[in-house]
């Protein structure tokens, strides 16, 4: 088995060489690059870069939206032995500018003049960075980019041809499946990104296992890239997992064109983050406000059905009698709708996902397989099998690796996946790794008798009351979302006299909760002070809280009037409320619901 990157491509090359390996959306039609094709352009752009002056083991930074000369330019870099260091588009040009000089980049690769101009901006502070490369083709290089030299796409490649293939040939054998080849910058609920190194074993091998593990069969997959690559699990999916399987990988052509490209290229794998399955379930519950009566029946009647036979292909037993015309009427349709009906695998990962929705889906034929996992073991821990999953569970141990609980309920794991150690942070990593091999995660977690992980909150996340109840919010604020109308719940509560919450809610629901509130409530802000909505919204949360120990309950809530947002500092990349930032930002509503009057009311 290959166990380094440039051995995968060179192999997938000579499987699959004129067979497609991607697909993007240009002038209006599909470009497609066959896996020779690709190879090619890799080793053009590692000689490219090479040419530029880029050292081995020294950093190159991508930003810009997924685009086949993304991958190429991070694989390029990886034959050419940097290590290539993804940036979210969202970052600011100040964190853009701590990653690049962090990593020392010679070069980074921007899609558009927005992205480069984070770079201008800051290039007196990036002593190391002498060029950025315009990914997008329709990119003009603008006149003014200060010392920069900035290169086109074409300017690029034509660049590499300069460098004999030999001397990429002579970086690529001073590697070895130890080396670094990628950084992943993690985003970070608090403080500076840490660079998380990944070796060539650690990408390779983790792709190769969990492939495996699912049965995906090579050469026959099709999957939709649109996730930041910038994220360890979209590597795993659009880079290192296609190139392990010789599948096709297409590009969306934006988030907002996610559900077009959906139906245009019908995956047969798919991972969204759990909040793109809760903006599908959304979109769907509003689309079904509008249907027929006897069409509400029947859906209603196909989704109990779906329910119970979901549950009773994971108890192993015998489906519904009728599920069978409920998948005709209801179940097939929905999934050729939503683009999803080839798909024979439909993943979440990266955040927590409320109950509500993944029920929500398995009631319509579409079980949706969790996966837990981290940059420091190169993406998955645990995976769900297609043919043995838990709703609410993350699946069982990666196979090939070990999982266990400490004793104060962290998980630890060990394995090949375990990254190699941050970059430039020695404390860290002797923090992150004990000396037994054991990365310690942070989360807390338990595992039933038949193997399957639960995670109930982060290790730091854990509140503790004033009456000294160790309380994990993130099981709780699972329960708030299941609220149909809640979008983000925080619940909080630390050294305080009982629990508390701030929930966002879903503007595409607005309008549907406030007729079924009787309030005339057209917009999250009018949702938020009208006393109508608000009662409406605390008898649901009444009954979350029947559910609930005394000490569990939510004693008081506040809407916040708008949406938690990344561009607001609220959520990372990947959708994870950053707990931190938004107790700082809402300090004052926070201290609100624990005023001395509102207090005593609730105790």
């Amino acid at each position: 088995m290959p166990t380094m990157v440039h051995e995968v491509l060179a192999e997938t090359e000579r499987k699959f060489g004129d067979k497609p390996a991607l697909r993007v959306k240009r002038n209006g039609g599909w470009r497609t690059t066959t896996w020779s094709a690709y190879a090619k352009d890799v080793r053009r752009a590692g000689r490219a870069l090479m040419k530029l002056g880029v050292e081995a083991g020294k950093g190159v930074t991508l930003i810009g939206y997924n685009s086949p000369e993304w991958l190429m330019a991070d694989v390029g870099a990886v034959l050419a032995g940097a290590m290539p260091a993804g940036i979210y588009t969202t970052n600011t040009a100040e964190q853009v500018r701590y990653i690049t000089h962090h990593c020392e980049a010679k070069v980074a690769f921007a899609d558009t003049a927005e992205q480069l101009a984070k770079f201008v901006a800051e290039e007196a502070n990036l002593p190391h960075l002498e060029a950025v490369v315009l990914m997008n083709h329709d990119a003009k290089v603008p006149a003014q980019h200060g010392r920069l030299r900035v290169l086109t796409w074409e300017a690029f490649l034509k660049l590499g041809d300069e460098v004999p293939q030999a001397e990429l040939d002579a970086r690529i054998a001073a590697q070895n499946k130890d080396s670094v080849c990628t950084l992943i910058y993690t985003s970070g609920t608090t403080g500076e990104p840490k660079a998380v190194m990944i070796s060539h074993e650690n990408i390779v091998w983790t792709a190769r296992v969990i492939l495996d593990a699912l049965g995906v069969v090579p050469g026959e997959q099709v999957t939709l890239s649109y996730l930041p690559l910038s994220h360890i699990a979209e590597q795993l999916l659009s880079v290192h997992g296609p190139m392990a399987m010789g599948s096709i990988l297409y590009f969306a052509e934006s988030l907002e064109k996610l559900g077009e490209n959906l139906s245009e290229v019908r995956p047969t794998l798919f991972m969204g983050v759990p909040r793109v399955w809760e903006k599908i379930q959304a979109k769907m519950v509003a689309a079904g406000t509008n249907a027929p009566p006897i069409r509400k029946k029947l859906v209603a009647w196909a989704r109990k059905t779906g329910l119970a036979g979901g549950y009773a292909e994971q108890r192993r037993e015998a489906k519904p009698l009728l599920y069978p015309l409920a998948k005709k009427l209801v179940f097939d349709k929905v999934r050729q709708r939503l683009g999803l009906d080839r798909a024979s695998i439909c993943v979440t990962s990266a955040a927590p996902i409320s109950r509500d929705t993944l029920e929500f889906f398995l009631a319509l034929g579409i079980p949706i397989l969790e996966v837990y996992g981290m940059s420091e073991c190169a993406g998955p821990a645990t995976y769900s099998p297609p043919d043995r999953y838990r709703t609410g569970k993350c699946g069982v141990v990666l196979p090939g690796t070990e999982l266990k609980i400490a004793e104060d309920g962290e998980i630890c794991l060990r394995g090949k996946h375990v990254f190699k150690g941050y970059l430039k942070d020695p404390e860290s990593t002797k923090n992150a790794i004990d000396d037994e091999g054991w990365l310690h995660t942070g989360d807390i977690g338990t595992l039933d008798k038949d193997g399957f992980l639960q995670i109930t909150d982060r290790k730091k996340d854990l509140l503790i009351t004033a009456g000294g109840e160790n309380i994990a919010p993130q099981v709780l604020e699972g329960l708030l979302k299941g609220i149909p109308i809640v979008a983000q719940a925080v619940v909080v509560g630390d050294r305080r006299k009982y629990l508390a919450a701030l929930l966002t809610l879903d503007p595409e629901r607005i309008q549907t909760e406030a007729a079924l509130a009787g309030s005339a409530a057209k917009t999250i802000a009018e949702a938020a002070s009208c006393d109508v909505f608000r009662r409406h919204l605390e008898k649901q949360i009444e009954d979350v809280n029947e559910k609930l120990a005394r000490v569990q309950t939510i004693k008081r809530f506040t809407i916040v009037p708008s949406e938690f947002t990344i561009d607001g500092g609220e959520l990372t990349p990947t959708m994870k409320v950053k707990r931190k930032v938004v107790n700082e930002k809402y300090r004052s509503e926070i201290e609100a619901l624990y005023a001395e009057g509102v207090a005593d009311a609730a105790s």
